[in-house]
Formats: C-alpha cells, sequence, structure tokens
C-alpha cells in the first residue's frame, strides 16, 4: 500500500512553486486544501473501510488547521494614529522655541531704540522702516516654512516602505509532510489490526461457533425445517460481525456485477435471475463474490 506521504514527495515541488507565485494568504491556503482534497481520493482508494473512516477524519481536521493561515493578516495604522506620532516632533521642538523667542526679542529692541532716537534724530524714520520691512520678512518666510512642513509630513508618511506578509513554503511544506507522515503511521496500526483480526480461527468467533453447533444437531435429527429456520438466523449474525449479503437485482443499484459470478441457464425460457449464493461484502470491500443464474436470452443477445 502506498502511503500518503509518498503521494506528496512526488508533487512537493510543483506545489512549493505554486505557493512562491501566489501573493494572497487565501489563495495559498485554497490551493493547499485542494491538493488535499486531490491526495485523499488516490490514497482512499487501497485502504479498508476502517482506514478509509480514520484517514478522512485525520485529513479533515488536517485541512481546519490549514485554513487558520487565512487569519494573518497586516494591520493598517489610521491617519489619525499617523498625526498623534508626527505632530509632537514637529510643534514640540524647545530650540525652535526659543530661537524665535529671541529673534522677537531683537526685533522689539531695535524697534524701540529706532522710536526712541526718533525724538531726537528725524532721520531715524528711515531706519525703523527698514526694520518693519525686515520683520515683516522674516514673518512671511516663517509662516511659508510651517506651511512646507505641514504638506511634507503627510508625504513622507506616503513614501514609507509597506510591509509584506509572506509565506516560507518549504516550513510550510516540511510541516505538512509531517502531519501526512503521521497519518501514515494511524493507518498503519490499523492495518495490522485488521489482518489479526481476519486472521482469528472459528473459534474466536462463539456466534458462528454456536449456529453451526444447531444447524449439525438439525442435521443429526432428520429436521429439514428446523435447518431452514436456522439458516433465516445467518444475516443476524453476519450483521453482528459487519458482513452483509447482497443478492443480485438487475436494477439494484447496489448489486454490482462485480460482486457476482454468472452462469447461463439450461432452461431457454427462463427469464429470471437467480442467485446460488449471495455476495459478502464487509463495508464497500467484497469478502466472498455470489453466483448467479441468468437467462439464456442474455447470453446469446451479447
Amino acid at each position: 500500500m502506498k502511503k500518503i506521504s509518498t503521494f506528496f514527495s512526488e508533487e512537493r515541488n510543483q506545489l512549493q512553486t505554486d505557493i512562491e507565485n501566489t501573493s494572497s494568504i487565501e489563495q495559498i491556503v485554497k490551493l493547499i486544501q485542494k491538493r488535499l482534497d486531490n491526495l485523499e481520493r488516490i490514497y482512499i482508494s487501497e485502504l479498508n473501510l476502517t482506514q478509509v473512516r480514520l484517514a478522512s477524519f485525520l485529513l479533515d481536521t488536517l485541512r481546519q488547521s490549514i485554513g487558520t493561515l487565512a487569519a494573518a493578516n497586516l494591520a493598517q495604522i489610521a491617519p489619525t494614529q499617523q498625526k498623534q506620532i508626527t505632530n509632537p516632533v514637529t510643534n514640540l521642538n524647545p530650540h525652535r522655541v526659543i530661537l524665535k523667542l529671541l529673534k522677537i526679542l531683537l526685533y522689539i529692541g531695535i524697534l524701540a531704540w529706532l522710536f526712541y532716537l526718533t525724538k531726537t534724530t528725524p532721520g531715524a524714520w528711515m531706519g525703523m522702516l527698514l526694520a518693519s520691512v525686515l520683520l515683516g520678512l522674516e514673518v512671511v518666510v516663517q509662516l511659508d516654512k510651517n506651511n512646507q512642513d505641514d504638506h511634507s509630513t503627510p508625504q513622507q508618511l506616503l513614501n514609507l516602505p509597506q510591509a509584506v506578509l509572506r509565506v516560507d513554503s518549504k516550513v510550510l511544506l516540511d510541516n505538512l509532510a509531517d502531519a501526512l507522515h503521521t497519518i501514515d503511521l494511524a493507518i498503519a496500526r490499523f492495518d495490522v489490526g485488521s489482518k489479526q483480526e481476519e486472521e482469528l480461527g472459528i473459534e474466536e468467533l462463539p456466534e458462528l461457533l454456536g449456529f453451526l453447533q444447531k444447524l449439525m444437531g438439525a442435521s443429526f435429527l432428520n429436521k429439514p425445517q428446523m435447518a431452514i429456520a436456522l439458516a433465516q438466523l445467518l444475516p443476524q449474525i453476519l450483521m453482528e460481525q459487519g458482513i452483509r449479503a447482497q443478492i443480485y437485482r438487475i436494477n439494484d443499484a447496489q448489486s454490482d456485477r462485480n460482486y457476482f459470478d454468472f452462469e447461463p441457464s439450461i432452461d431457454p425460457d427462463s427469464k429470471d435471475y437467480v442467485t446460488l449464493a449471495p455476495a459478502l461484502l464487509k463495508g464497500d470491500r467484497l469478502l466472498r463474490r455470489g453466483r448467479v443464474i441468468e437467462p439464456a436470452y442474455f447470453q446469446a443477445k451479447e
């Protein structure tokens, strides 16, 4: 029996290439889950019913755990938070505040001195006028500088490098391979247990042994009606072992022709199918093929 980890190893390189070419986390999750679906369909074709149920359960759990990768995402910083981060840097610089205060005091002192000189020197009005123009130019320069700072701050924020969330394909596939190897180990244990169960002797099956004992008693007593009554208990005994008897019916979807061996009827007028021995199945696994007599006209038609 081929292991599911072996199937995965055969497709790992292609899967790794597909993951590296995919940027969205959601698409990566869907890609892996789809690949697991394909592996499951191939893998369970060689398993018995118990192994199929166990493998389906474990693979469903693995698919759900991989789906948690979709929760990973990058959070965007709101504009209000950006302002709270950048404004304190631009508005609360103590050196710039002190420098501006000194400039203001210096200009006020110059204007006051020139105003004082106008009382004794008429030409001092020209110096006072020039100092006022210089002060006005300084105010205009400061206002223009503040506007440039306000407009440059959002632009700088927009030019910040954007973080990209990536998936390490090698690490992801290594962990996935480990999980599939664990599934192989679990399935192998159930395979050993099934073989041991199939190798049990008739003495380990008390229901079947008791039925044979009663049937032999009916034979010794030469009571065919008693034997027929005991034979009607056979389906119940088989059901307790998980085995069902299937009779061939031509229009029954469960009556697969592959479960039976067909023999042509010696009666040319016969139009019915007669089941000589039913097929015995355990789950989806065929234990014994049945025998069916089919109409002679069916063979001639073929």
